[in-house]
């Protein structure tokens, strides 16, 4: 998928992708590719900064941890996170439907 179709949805995609629970980088970007049938293959550069502003926005949290005999930086939702999750996906699927309604 080319990136301008993805532009201003990332956020949504990595709240909901942390729904599924707590993960480093890299492993959010493999769970977007592998959920999306390889259709959403983020570079960790476009990810990392998404995911800095979220937490400065106090809907995810990190802290370092040991995963693959490495340390990384693991990443989860917040109480708020998990609601804005929740809203988002619900306006992504009122977006999607009046495109629909429009398209068919």
């Amino acid at each position: 998928m080319k990136p301008d179709t993805l532009r201003g949805h990332l956020d949504l995609l990595l709240l909901a992708t942390l729904e599924k629970g707590p993960a480093h980088g890299y492993a959010l970007v493999e769970r977007l590719r592998d959920s999306s049938g390889g259709e959403l293959d983020y570079a960790e550069g476009t990810i990392y900064p998404a995911l800095h502003k979220l937490e400065s926005e106090g809907l995810v949290t990190s802290r370092w941890a040991e995963a693959g005999g490495r340390r990384r930086r693991v990443y989860a939702l917040t109480r708020r996170g998990r609601v804005a999750a929740q809203r988002r996906a619900a306006e992504w699927e009122r977006f999607v439907n009046a495109v629909r309604a429009v398209i068919a």
